[in-house]
């Protein structure tokens, strides 16, 4: 990345809850003189783009510190021509992709014009909207991009820095490099978000709740196979997600929760010999939404769907997301937790959000500061085969992390199958 502290950054799909968020980071790295992107993002430019995007004024009120330092556009990112041309008219010299906009498109883009790239998830509007890829679709976005991530030769890029995928493999590796000659049989990544509006009253009892897009929860939820990987290869349950669940032991706490198709799990299953899963529970209230309505469940999408948002009414809960090691006789365990009331009294937006930014800021920070060679790197590649700081970059914000150690194993993921629970 360029030497001087002055960059054009655009945001794409700034309207968002995940760029809110980072934003919301941004907006204390201008004024804190230690944070490690201090001296960049004190004199850079930020271009916001969404294609229902905000008035200026909403987001001056929102980053104060940065009011100086925006700039809005509204176009649908699908015009590649006018995105092009955005580009080249800002001089734009990283792209931060909140958006759903194609990957591929937006990074070949972005290669033509040695631009850097970083975004929280794999994206395609080609599998999206066809449903013979149903029950499948983000292992057909992988593959995706797989068959295109070569051709890019100019772009430095960090694909799917979020929370998970993004902060748990930076937590995987750092719980096996204190035991390298002692490879796990397993790693599940497990996050418990029990996150819900403090007067549970306001809940509708026909509505969907979720701490981030619920459309893109239920194509986890409900439009998705269980997937995990074995043995470097993807495998599916012919079942719906919904219908079982899987036990996790983090010390003194424990849940149940659901399999899902999520990126880290393919990455790091692609990249150890090793079984990899993501095991997710969420508020009960929509768990057992859509566990009642297993026999119709495509009836969800027409239900109404809203994001728990501190900012319009107070929540209560919190967000905990982490990795679990298994070996034959033990576990290890490494996560992050935050309560809502915590994370919406200094930034402005729930503990979910927050966390999918700490990535986002860990992957800025490494295209800014570290010499990266020039490649296109999930977060597991950038931590095996770059000298890079990741891990001391998203920590500067995600400051707590608890590490321990079961002395029992619960076994695989199949030994783990149970009765769904409520808490």
């Amino acid at each position: 990345m360029d030497n001087g502290h002055f960059i054009n950054i655009s945001v794409l799909g700034s309207a968002g809850g995940v760029a809110k968020a980072i934003l919301s980071i941004l907006n204390i790295s201008v004024q804190d003189k230690n944070d490690p992107i201090h001296s960049f993002i004190v004199n850079s430019r930020f271009h916001l783009i969404d294609y229902k995007q905000k008035n200026i004024d909403r987001y001056k009120k929102l980053f104060p510190n940065l009011r100086n330092n925006l700039g809005t556009y509204n176009f649908d990112l699908k015009n590649s021509s006018m995105f092009k041309e955005h580009l080249i008219n800002t001089q734009t010299s990283l792209v931060i992709d909140c958006s759903y906009a194609d990957t591929v498109e937006i990074l070949r883009i972005c290669d033509e014009l040695n631009i850097n790239y970083i975004n929280t998830a794999f994206e395609n509007t080609m599998i999206d909207e066809d449903q013979s890829y149903e029950g499948f679709g983000l292992i057909e976005r992988y593959y995706i991009f797989e068959k295109n991530k070569h051709d890019f030769k100019r772009s430095t890029a960090i694909i799917c820095s979020g929370m998970n995928p993004g902060v748990v493999q930076w937590m995987a590796f750092n719980l096996m490099k204190k035991s390298p000659d002692n490879n796990p049989l397993g790693c599940y990544i497990v996050e418990h978000d029990n996150s819900f509006y403090a007067d549970k009253s306001l809940a509708d009892k026909q509505t969907i709740y979720t701490t981030w897009s619920p459309e893109c929860f239920l194509d986890e939820a409900i439009l998705s196979y269980p997937m995990f990987l074995k043995h470097h290869m993807p495998l599916f349950l012919y079942e719906n997600v919904y219908a079982i669940e899987f036990m996790v032991t983090l010390g003194e706490r424990n849940f149940t929760g659901c399999l899902m198709a999520h990126e880290e799990a393919i990455t790091l299953g692609k990249l150890f010999d090793m079984e990899t899963g993501f095991i997710y529970k969420i508020n009960d209230h929509t768990s057992e939404l859509i566990r009642s309505n297993l026999d119709h469940i495509d009836d969800l999408w027409e239900w109404d769907m809203e994001v728990l948002d501190p900012a319009l009414e107070e929540l209560d809960g919190e967000d905990l997301v982490g990795v679990l090691l298994v070996y034959k006789d033990k576990e290890k365990y490494m996560y992050n937790v935050l309560s809502n009331k915590e994370v919406y009294n200094k930034y402005k937006v729930n503990a979910t959000y927050f966390q999918v930014a700490c990535g986002i800021y860990g992957a800025i920070s490494t295209l800014l500061l570290d010499n990266l060679p020039q490649g296109i790197y999930y977060v597991d590649e950038l931590l095996l085969k770059t000298n890079t700081n990741y891990g001391k970059y998203l920590s500067y914000y995600m400051t707590d992390f608890v590490v321990g150690e079961n002395s029992t194993s619960q076994g695989s993921l199949l030994q783990r199958v149970c009765q769904p629970q409520l808490e």
